[in-house]
């Protein structure tokens, strides 16, 4: 990250904010390049600025690591290759305090080499914007797994005691589906405020056998997780069972791209049927709820119409992979 952490940090440190009102907390997760090194110079400059350095143990730990010793009303988990738009934590924290939020949801913008340091919409926010429970949230509106879209109070995350799994991939989608769920007030603004550092050296876009086969073991991880989040929402609730289906979606996702990335990887074949099995327990195989509003196209549609039959989808990886080995 030390192509990156300068301007994550830069940005952070141009939101027209007093020093005494936020800190930025940099966990070190075992880096060996010059990031630490980064780090400590800005925190030398910044007394706002503190730098945990700790021994590799994923981004789940390091993000539990910062927690614990924040002390803001408000908590922000931003990756060190993304950054912020100018001025834009003040709007979210107006609105947050305003209304009392436990959580507060905006949008994110991709970017590849051009650099966008401003938001697009800054002084076109409503005053006036609409509040819901965490259940109903999720039931009127398709979530990004990722932690970095939301602003989180930090009393209410202490008093849910959702932390993040240490040690799995998909731990910050589990994370935000678990504590939207608990959610008593959450809202959304329509506010040009993240920037989303597209990598080719990403461990989203990491293609070695290593990283694939833990990706794709962390996805079923995350589809049986998701089995307890569904069962614990409150059928009382008025939109339980509107909340339920994305939640089911979402779970139905995750063995969808683990199909996907077995597609690509150098597991047997030999395990699918089990792994299968083991989703029909929970109802996250077949895939009858994963078409639908959240992901949709012909793309999706085949690729469905062929998992959720059995015998075409030994036939089917064993072409995918002869046709990718000789592409690659």
């Amino acid at each position: 990250m030390e192509l990156y952490l300068s301007e994550c940090l830069d940005s952070l440190l141009s939101q027209q904010l007093e020093v005494s009102e936020y800190e930025i907390i940099v966990i070190n997760d075992g880096s060996k390049d010059s990031t630490l090194e980064i780090a400590t110079n800005y925190a030398a400059n910044h007394t706002n600025i503190v730098v945990i350095d700790k021994k590799n143990a994923g981004v789940g730990a390091a993000r539990n690591s910062g927690f614990d010793i924040a002390r803001g009303e408000y908590i922000y988990f931003l990756d060190p290759d993304d950054y912020l738009a100018e001025k834009t934590i003040p709007v979210l924290l107006k609105i947050a305090h305003k209304n009392n939020l436990d959580i507060l949801t905006f949008e994110s913008k991709s970017v590849v080499k051009r650099k966008f340091p401003l938001s697009k919409n800054l002084s076109g926010i409503p005053n006036e914007i609409e509040i819901f429970d965490g259940i109903t949230y999720l039931a009127k509106n398709k979530h990004k797994n990722e932690i970095w879209w939301y602003l989180i109070r930090r009393d209410f995350m202490i008093d849910t005691g959702v932390r993040f799994i240490e040690g799995i991939w998909m731990e910050d989608a589990i994370f935000t589906a678990e504590l939207f769920c608990v959610a008593n007030s959450m809202a959304h603004v329509s506010l040009d405020v993240h920037r989303y550092r597209i990598l080719p050296t990403s461990a989203m876009r990491n293609k070695s056998p290593e990283h694939y086969n833990k990706v794709i073991h962390d996805n079923a991880k995350a589809a049986h997780i998701f089995d307890r989040l569904i069962k614990n929402v409150p059928m009382i609730h008025r939109s339980a069972d509107a909340c339920i289906k994305r939640l089911k979606t979402r779970q139905q996702s995750f063995v969808f791209f683990l199909m996907v990335r077995l597609m690509k990887s150098d597991i047997s074949i030999k395990e699918i049927p089990g792994m299968l099995k083991n989703f029909k327990k929970i109802g996250a195989y077949p895939l009858d709820e994963f078409i639908g509003e959240d992901y949709n196209g012909i793309g999706y549609s085949v690729l469905v119409f062929i998992f959720n039959r059995k015998s075409l989808i030994n036939p089917f990886i064993k072409l995918f992979r002869s046709f990718y080995t000789l592409a690659r």
